[in-house]
């Protein structure tokens, strides 16, 4: 082995060590933002020192003359170290009202406050529950709140067993493979899954670049074939490629394609003839609802819905009730039987290399998929966390859960620079 090889290995066997060393996570992607520390609203409320003696007392009486209806998630008791290992209780006593004086607490409250010789002050607290973890640091510093982590209980989804875990990162690096499996460019790549079965409906990339040549021809249909739960990881975690000697400008051009990245290039770019158009529609998600409704049609050919002959009849009905019937027709039946029909994709999970834009966030809406994976953020036009979030819109008729599938970045890095590598070839 000469120099110049031994360096490489040693390269890839540090990057293949850092891949291995990070391990991936799944993180809920909630409806609202979380707050800024110095955003987060905050109201005042009276509080005093108590001697540590009386906290129990104290507190039992203030909970039943005095409880934080508005604030539950806010502790009674503080506890804060004055120095020399000695610790200081502090008890929150009422909200403020009536512009902070202390006549103005309740009688029950004063009566207390004279009777333990208590020194009241204002302080205060914040007005609402953390929703993630960094927030309740921060909302501590004021005074102590209560944290649920979120359990993700839209339509019966809770957390993740190791199980569910290892077959979420099996399904999204099946859709980081097929993002960076087109020679010489990196797109969208979307995957919708059956979580009931574990198999695969349908999955497709962008298909936005329209051209005779085999190279820009990005849309591929998935397999309806039962998906392998141990998938081969040696074509991810085996690419023994680094990105040490490209440039940030050069990464970005290789994934310059990506369509949600981009979902208004077909308005401001105008492709050569030779290279093709600019699709505005055919991003990886909307291809891949296609296919599945292509394979509902090739799998139920003579089917209906119970009822869609007399729908179709009655022209009185709008079309907002025809779609509650069809919606409970389909309720009513059992998804995993043979002889039912999908309606939609409902219940379905899809994965997606980058967080889809508006237009791929509404078609999935409509589509009631049950959740949604992504795994990089998409700063550009993100609908569900980076630029506007769709899945907390109560406007909608349906809504699903969002979560990002954070895996090693080597894990798309390496397979770009093999992208890279094939179009260079």
């Amino acid at each position: 082995m000469n120099r110049a090889t031994g360096g490489t290995a040693r390269r890839m066997k540090n990057k293949d060590e850092d891949t291995e060393s990070v391990s991936p996570q799944i993180i809920h992607i909630p409806e609202k933002p979380p707050f800024l520390p110095h955003l987060q609203p905050t109201v005042k409320v009276h509080a005093a020192v108590i001697e540590p003696k009386d906290a129990n007392t104290l507190v039992r009486k203030l909970n039943q003359i005095a409880p934080l209806e508005n604030l539950r998630h806010v502790k009674r008791v503080q506890k804060k170290c004055i120095g020399e290992g000695k610790l200081q209780l502090c008890l929150l006593l009422s909200t403020v009202e009536n512009d902070g004086e202390v006549d103005a607490l309740p009688y029950e409250i004063l009566e207390l406050v004279k009777s333990y010789q208590l020194s009241t002050y204002i302080t205060k607290v914040c007005k609402y529950a953390a929703t993630s973890k960094e927030e309740w640091d921060e909302q501590c510093k004021l005074w102590p709140t209560s944290y649920h982590p979120p359990t993700y209980n839209i339509s019966g989804i809770t957390g993740f067993t190791e199980e569910e875990s290892q077959s979420v990162f099996n399904f999204m690096r099946h859709a980081i493979d097929l993002a960076t499996s087109c020679v010489g460019q990196v797109v969208n790549a979307a995957v919708i899954v059956d979580p009931s079965t574990k198999q695969v409906i349908a999955s497709a990339c962008d298909g936005v670049i329209s051209s005779a040549s085999p190279a820009n021809e990005v849309s591929k249909e998935g397999s309806c074939s039962d998906y392998p739960e141990n998938l081969n990881s040696s074509n991810l975690e085996n690419q023994q490629t680094s990105l040490l000697d490209s440039s940030i400008g050069e990464f970005e051009r290789v994934i310059s394609n990506v369509a949600c990245l981009h979902p208004w290039r077909w308005a401001v770019q105008s492709l050569s003839p030779s290279c093709g158009c600019w699709h505005p529609l055919r991003h990886a998600a909307i291809v891949a609802i296609e296919h599945s409704s292509a394979r509902d049609r090739q799998l139920f050919p003579d089917y209906k819905l119970n009822g869609e002959d007399s729908i179709k009849e009655d022209c009185t009905l709008s079309p907002s009730k025809r779609q509650k019937i069809m919606d409970s027709d389909f309720q009513s039946n059992d998804r995993s039987s043979e002889s039912v029909r999908p309606y939609l994709c409902t219940g379905c999970d899809i994965y997606l290399a980058w967080e889809p834009c508006a237009m791929c966030a509404m078609a999935l809406v409509h589509q009631r998929v049950r959740r949604i994976f992504f795994s990089f953020p998409n700063s550009n036009a993100g609908a569900l966390g980076s630029v506007h979030r769709l899945q907390g819109e109560r406007s909608l008729n349906h809504h699903y859960a969002v979560f990002r599938v954070v895996l090693p970045e080597e894990v798309l890095r390496n397979k770009v620079v093999d992208a890279k590598i094939a179009g260079c070839g």
